[in-house]
Order: C-alpha cells, then sequence, then structure tokens
C-alpha cells in the first residue's frame, strides 16, 4: 500500500511577470508527477489572480481561478486612506472566500503586489503553510516575513535578507525560474516578420529600429527628457509605454522616425527583430533581453538597489542615466545568456525539492522584519 498523500493542493498568487516564474514550477510538478516522482500522486493548482490579464497567463496551469480583488497600480486613481484601508479589507473578504474550504496544503507566492499581501494574510488566518520565490530583494513586500520560507536567486541574497530584515528561513535556489517561461513562449511564438513591424509602425522597410520600453523605474517628468534624447539619436524607434498613458507619450513625441505602440502588446517579435534595445523596467524585462541576446540598455531609475541592476551588470548591460544614453549606444555588445539559461534549471529543480519535501515546522520570522521591510519600502515612495 502506497503511503504516499492521494491529493496536494496548491496555491498560487502572482501578478503578470512573477506569475512567470511560478508557471514552470507548475509545469515541473505536473511532469514528475506522470512520472510517479513525487511525494503525493495528483495535485490541484489553485491560482489567485488580480484582473483578466494574470488569469488568461495562470488559468491553462490551473485547476481553478480565483479573483481576490483588483490591483492598486501607480496609475490608478489615488484613495484616501479611509477609502484604501476599506477597499483593502473588502478584497481581503474576497481573498478569504476564495481560500477558505478548498483544503490548500501550501501558498507559493512571487512579486511585490498587493495579491501576495492579501494571499499571505488570509493563508496565516487559515493556518496554511507559505513559500514565497522573492526576486525583488532590495525592495520587498513587508507580508514576506510571515511567509515560512523565502527563496532567493543566489547565496549573496540570502545574507542581505537575513542581515538586513532579520529574515530566519531564507535559501539560495540559485536562479530565475523565469528564465525557462521566457525560452518556451518563444519556442511556441508565431512569428510575424521585421517588415511587418517596420510597416505597421509607418517605418521604411530597410531601417533597423530601437525597441523603446517604459517602465517602472521612470516617472511622469522623466518622459519628455527621454524622449527628447531619443529624438536626438537620429534612428527609427518603436516605443512600447507599457504602463504609461498612449496618449501622455505621443503627446511628447515631434519626430516622424517614432511610433507608440498601445499599452500592452507582446514584445517578442519587436525584441527579436530590434537592433538595439532601451528599457527602463526591471526584472522581467532584464531577462528577456539576456535571453534575447539583444543589445541593451538599462535606464538608470530611482530604484538605484535592485537585483534587476546586479543581473543587468552579470548580462554586460550599461545602466546609465537618459542624458547619458547617446555616449553609449554605440559601444553595446550582445549578453551571453548561457548561464541563465542552465541557472535557471537548477533554480527549478532546487524549488520543486522545496515543495516534494517542505518543512512545514518552519517558523516565521515575525513582526521585527515586517517593520524593518516597511522602513525600507519606504524609500521607495
Amino acid at each position: 500500500m502506497s503511503n504516499k498523500k492521494k491529493l496536494m493542493t496548491i496555491a498560487i498568487a502572482a501578478e503578470i511577470t512573477p506569475a512567470k516564474t511560478i508557471i514552470p514550477i507548475i509545469k515541473k510538478i505536473k511532469l514528475l508527477e506522470s512520472k510517479n516522482k513525487l511525494n503525493w500522486e495528483n495535485s490541484k493548482i489553485i491560482g489567485l489572480y488580480h484582473g483578466d490579464s494574470v488569469k488568461n497567463i495562470l488559468s491553462p496551469f490551473c485547476d481553478e481561478c480565483f479573483s481576490i480583488g483588483q490591483g492598486r497600480g501607480s496609475n490608478k486613481k489615488k484613495n484616501s486612506n479611509i477609502k484604501l484601508s476599506y477597499l483593502i479589507f473588502k478584497d481581503f473578504l474576497k481573498a478569504f472566500s476564495a481560500m477558505r474550504g478548498k483544503n490548500i496544503d501550501l501558498l507559493i507566492t512571487a512579486g511585490n503586489a498587493g495579491d501576495v499581501r492579501k494571499s499571505i494574510l488570509v493563508a496565516n488566518f487559515l493556518h496554511i503553510p507559505i513559500i514565497h520565490i522573492e526576486q525583488d530583494i532590495y525592495n520587498p513586500i513587508e507580508i514576506i516575513s510571515h511567509a515560512n520560507l523565502v527563496t532567493v536567486p543566489s547565496e549573496k541574497y540570502v545574507s542581505y535578507l537575513k542581515n538586513h530584515y532579520n529574515l530566519i528561513n531564507v535559501l539560495n535556489i540559485g536562479g530565475y525560474p523565469m528564465v525557462s517561461y521566457v525560452i518556451d513562449s518563444i519556442k511556441n511564438h508565431k512569428n510575424i516578420s521585421k517588415e511587418q513591424i517596420l510597416s505597421e509602425n509607418g517605418l521604411k522597410l530597410t531601417d533597423d529600429y530601437i525597441l523603446l520600453v517604459l517602465g517602472g523605474d521612470l516617472r511622469d517628468n522623466d518622459l519628455e527628457k527621454l524622449i527628447q534624447v531619443c529624438e536626438s539619436l537620429n534612428y527609427p524607434i518603436i516605443i512600447a509605454p507599457y504602463r504609461f498613458d498612449k496618449q501622455l507619450v505621443e503627446s511628447l513625441v515631434s519626430s516622424f522616425n517614432i511610433n507608440v505602440l498601445d499599452n500592452y502588446v507582446d514584445l517578442y517579435d519587436y525584441l527579436h527583430h530590434a537592433k538595439i534595445l532601451i528599457y527602463a523596467a526591471g526584472m522581467g524585462m532584464t531577462i528577456e533581453a539576456g535571453i534575447f541576446e539583444i543589445p541593451s540598455i538599462k535606464i538608470k531609475g530611482f530604484h538605484k538597489d535592485h537585483a534587476s541592476v546586479d543581473l543587468a551588470n552579470d548580462l554586460n548591460i550599461p545602466i546609465v542615466s537618459i542624458e547619458d544614453i547617446g555616449h553609449v549606444i554605440n559601444n553595446l555588445s550582445k549578453s551571453n545568456s548561457k548561464d541563465l539559461i542552465e541557472n535557471s534549471q537548477i533554480a527549478i529543480d532546487n524549488l520543486i525539492d522545496i515543495i516534494n519535501n517542505f518543512n512545514y515546522s518552519l517558523n516565521k520570522s515575525g513582526l521585527s522584519s515586517t517593520k524593518k521591510i516597511w522602513n525600507q519600502r519606504k524609500k521607495y515612495r
């Protein structure tokens, strides 16, 4: 008679980019399950999400998906403290309803947004053990202090989280699982041609182009200066505005050599055919720049300490201020993604081992760690 657990129920909570970190782990769990190599016979995966974009990414890999409210990102209208407290409490109840009665054995979270905060709070209330996968080492969300275990991509980050935030259970998994997601997505992607991209963006079919990706390391008042600098390069440019309003970005453009995409588009084709990438985003974009091995510039933002900065340095991607873009753009080289890819597989295997043999007696770091992380996060507001 088998001593294996019949059913392992795992809940996952993450926004778009962090979800891409968890998906390769779920895929590997299902593969090993089919080969009878785990400590349970079958798994049930429950996805907890903010917004339809995340649901669309998670749902193919989950048995069930539940909304736990709405994200309150940088573009959303600012609320009073009273209204914000009401909305957070309302979302907490929604998360509680989604997680209660599901016999969840383990919650896995990634990222530093409200979905992580609410799901960890509810998991603590329901006595569900928690693994948090941390990549934003210098600016984590304060509630990870109430996870049983926090994983990080390298040994130096173990020391950092323990020394700076008093987190007690931190393990190095040795890489970034999201790399595997990006590689699989590229393999399964239906490419469009460079000529089609140029034509759709009103550029000459003989042109090479720069892809400029705006993101979380920029503030609104940086945009005008950035676009002026990029226009001075006298190069065809396609801008992915991402979190910034497309009309706002277009209003700052005066060159016919520049076209602005819609806010959320699939960038794989644009990355594949771009001559150069300039970006002001974090870990997800840095990983993609490395995988595509595209000559890149990361714009120096207000997050001076950030794991994506460390990774960009490892990948030989220069990190420069807006005004220095023109000084480095003619001296870029491709990054070497070999270690990035190999370490991703190591990280996935290590996470599977942690989940398969999870120590349910691990203590949480507690309120002193919560306060230390909270004080650090205040510097970025």
